[in-house]
């Protein structure tokens, strides 16, 4: 009989590990072997390569078929933008106290640009509206999903009828979705429905980036980080704290002409908060 590699060695203590059952083989994740590579065995060194197979989870499986799916059936486009967000932070800073003794609730970013988002997606109204084979089906409400991050994966819990809340109600709802989504709350119901998304890498640091539309969604808004940084206003070179915002859109029924245009009233808003207030 021929002497045992070290892979049958390896192999053979992988295949013989006690299991408690197939529970615990399902949550176990499955062990690889260790390969020393030729040029390591040449070299006579103690190195191997280390992998580790673990199964995905069923999120984790869902998330990668609806990113493949949206990459498949849409013609995804993004365009960018920045917004200039001294007045946002200034309207926070003088009323963020007053609006949580008010409301109970803080007055938070999120909110600031859900509200935004809303108002223009009443100005460019394709961009809330979604294709239905040979139909465009255009929306005359605002179901708001936000991305929230979370140790299973990330998921995107709907606010219904974003566009009939009030300020305070949108930083309600969020807060609500955020804690029942890193919670493990969430119910199918509170994933489904959709009409526009909003996506937020700016809390994990990144200065751009392209979303991926949320079908049968044809639009998403990336939100980023706020970084300092020297911009031109009137003449003069200022530091001013500023975020890049990127709108993905399904370019079969959005033009680029839309979708420019709605992300500039976005950033028409926020730059000028009061316009919320007023709806203008």
């Amino acid at each position: 009989m021929a002497a045992s590699s070290k892979e049958d060695v390896l192999r053979h203590v992988t295949e013989r590990a006690p299991d408690a059952g197939p529970a615990a083989a399902s949550a176990r994740p499955r062990r690889a072997r260790h390969v020393a590579t030729d040029g390591e065995r040449a070299a006579g060194g103690p190195s191997v390569e280390r992998v580790e197979r673990v199964p995905m989870s069923r999120l984790r499986r869902r998330i990668a078929e609806r990113l493949v799916e949206a990459q498949r059936t849409a013609a995804i486009l993004t365009t960018f933008n920045e917004v200039d967000c001294s007045a946002l932070m200034d309207v926070r800073r003088r009323h963020r106290e007053r609006f949580k003794s008010t409301h109970g609730v803080d007055l938070g970013f999120m909110s600031l640009f859900a509200r935004a988002v809303v108002l223009a997606l009443a100005d460019v109204p394709v961009v809330n509206a979604r294709i239905d084979g040979d139909d465009i089906v255009y929306n005359h409400h605002v179901h708001l999903g936000i991305a929230v991050s979370t140790e299973r994966g990330l998921v995107v819990p709907v606010i219904r009828h974003a566009d009939a809340m009030r300020l305070a109600e949108l930083e309600r709802a969020v807060n609500e979705l955020a804690t029942r989504a890193r919670g493990a709350r969430l119910v199918p119901d509170d994933l489904a429905g959709g009409t526009f998304s909003i996506t937020n890498g700016g809390v994990f640091g990144s200065l751009l980036s392209t979303p991926i539309l949320n079908p049968p969604q044809s639009g998403i808004l990336g939100m980023h980080k706020i970084q300092e940084r020297p911009v031109a206003v009137d003449g003069q070179v200022v530091v001013r704290p500023m975020m890049y915002v990127a709108l993905s859109y399904d370019h079969r029924l959005v033009d680029g002409q839309q979708a420019v245009t709605f992300l500039v009233r976005v950033k028409e808003r926020l730059e000028d908060p009061v316009r919320m207030l007023l709806e203008v």
